[in-house]
């Protein structure tokens, strides 16, 4: 595996800086946030440096019960021959659940979701993660999550599901030590025991990143510094192998650069501490080899062993047996997927639509997730669409949260800030002045099939006229115009 060094999470609020701190060897970008025809600046002139830039997928839902996408797997693709990187990661989740597959609606969780560390989870990860590795120019990594809940009946420790899933497919490993930690915290999961079930020659490369825990339970954020026991994990994992390199994690509430950089040199520092445990281990072990050596050399009584005449029956038993190439094709794994995606939307259901609890999950937990994730929604919607929370101010995340709580997102984060906007609009409830008028236009100029600023004069729309925007758009317009 190539030697990348230490790195840090390329995001546009922070290109700047990232371009002048010292010592940094490669950068990491979020794959779906770079347009391969109009790659930013920064990154332009990083590659120009020398800099490795690897794209990190957040999207293509992996654990899924769904095979991957094909046009999220071109668009990966085309990512990472843009940034001519040497490889590509993206996650052991799923992110949407629903659909065809189980005749369901399907949901979008705008989150990364833990899948069930079972037979049959792995079985179609399996061959999910080999659909991708096919459809990829580059070796393809992927990251264990971090997670606030756990599955019931579970069959195998994350240890355990990593190292099979590495054995079976050959994919790389991008171990995230910070979502061991909160593992460690949320589901009683011991990271040393993670650690020494991995198969740490798969390692492609660390993730470090910061949290913060309430109510015992712990929140990987990225978004505050890297707590000491993140960095004793580093540490522990750089004292069993030499990681080919180690990226620090930062995705909002950015400090100052010289604070990166100071967590940067605390990154440096726990790897060397891991490197110092490791060469001492192994000095002491050859030292204890040698000295075993000598005491068998120096022994006084030789004892002579008898000969021995293999027959060949035998020497052909003690040989290693040779593992036979099987030619049947690969057993199905289609009830595998339509078991996981029941499972699957059941539980993405009851975050995202308030329906009953899967037994089996605890139900405080499980709240404190959908918590999260309507949170989540509102503050990406806010990036997406800024003019929203300008618009609507304080009222903003509370109206949405409101919204959240039931309109689950079937899109993106685009339209589900298009959808909020509507549904707000529909319900009435803001009153005759600035914010309705800007709240209006803004979705009027959004919600056609081009913005309204670039369409032909025709006066106001007609609800003939915009018949093609679909349901959501006819019944806010028929509202909006009669207002």
């Amino acid at each position: 595996m190539e030697r990348l060094g230490t790195g840090i999470g390329w995001r546009p609020e922070i290109a700047d800086a990232v371009e002048r701190m010292p010592g940094i060897d490669w950068v990491e970008a979020v794959a779906e946030n770079v347009c391969p025809g109009h790659l930013p600046e920064s990154l332009r002139r990083l590659r120009a440096r020398g800099v490795t830039v690897i794209p990190h997928g957040v999207s293509l839902g992996l654990g899924g019960a769904d095979r991957p996408d094909e046009g999220r797997l071109t668009a990966l693709a085309e990512r990472a021959e843009a940034l001519g990187s040497p490889l590509v990661t993206e996650h052991i989740a799923f992110v949407r659940a629903g659909g065809p597959l189980t005749a369901s609606p399907l949901l979008e969780a705008g989150h990364l979701l833990p899948v069930p560390r079972t037979r049959d989870a792995l079985d179609v990860l399996c061959e999910n993660v080999r659909i991708a590795q096919d459809a990829l120019p580059v070796p393809l990594a992927v990251e264990n999550i971090a997670a606030l809940l756990s599955w019931p009946g579970e069959e195998l420790t994350e240890g355990q599901f990593l190292y099979e899933l590495a054995d079976r497919t050959g994919v790389r490993l991008l171990i995230d030590v910070a979502n061991l930690h909160t593992n460690h915290v949320n589901r009683g999961e011991d990271p040393a025991k993670a650690l020494a079930e991995l198969p740490l020659e798969a390692i492609a490369y660390v993730h470090v990143a910061g949290g913060f825990e309430r109510d015992g339970v712990w929140h990987d954020s990225h978004a505050h510094p890297v707590p000491d026991p993140v960095l004793d994990i580093l540490t522990d994992l750089a004292s069993r192998v030499s990681p080919p390199g180690v990226l620090l994690e930062r995705d909002e509430n950015f400090p100052e650069p010289g604070v990166l950089e100071g967590e940067l040199e605390e990154i440096r520092g726990a790897v060397e501490k891991g490197r110092a445990i490791r060469e001492e281990a192994a000095t002491a072990t050859v030292a204890e080899a040698a000295a075993e050596t000598v005491a068998v050399a120096t022994a006084e009584t030789v004892v002579e062993a008898p000969a021995v005449t293999v027959t060949g029956s035998v020497a052909s038993s003690a040989l290693p047996t040779p593992t036979p190439t099987s030619t049947s094709p690969a057993p199905s794994t289609d009830a595998a997927r339509q078991r996981l995606g029941l499972a699957e939307a059941a539980l993405l259901s009851a975050l995202v639509a308030g329906t009953p609890v899967p037994e089996g999950f605890d139900r405080v937990r499980l709240g404190v997730q959908a918590r999260a994730l309507a949170g989540k929604r509102a503050d990406v919607a806010a990036k997406v669409a800024p003019e929203l929370p300008e618009i609507l101010g304080d009222a903003y995340r509370p109206a949405f949260l409101a919204y959240a709580h039931s309109h689950p997102m079937t899109g993106g984060y685009r339209q589900d800030a298009l959808d909020f906007a509507g549904q707000l609009l529909l319900a009435g409830r803001l009153e005759e002045g600035r914010a309705l008028r800007e709240l209006r236009e803004w979705w009027l100029e959004r919600s056609g099939p081009a913005p309204r600023s670039q369409r032909p004069a025709m006066g106001v729309p007609t609800l003939e006229r915009s018949r093609e925007w679909g349901r959501m758009a006819r019944a806010a317009r028929r509202v909006l115009l009669h207002r």
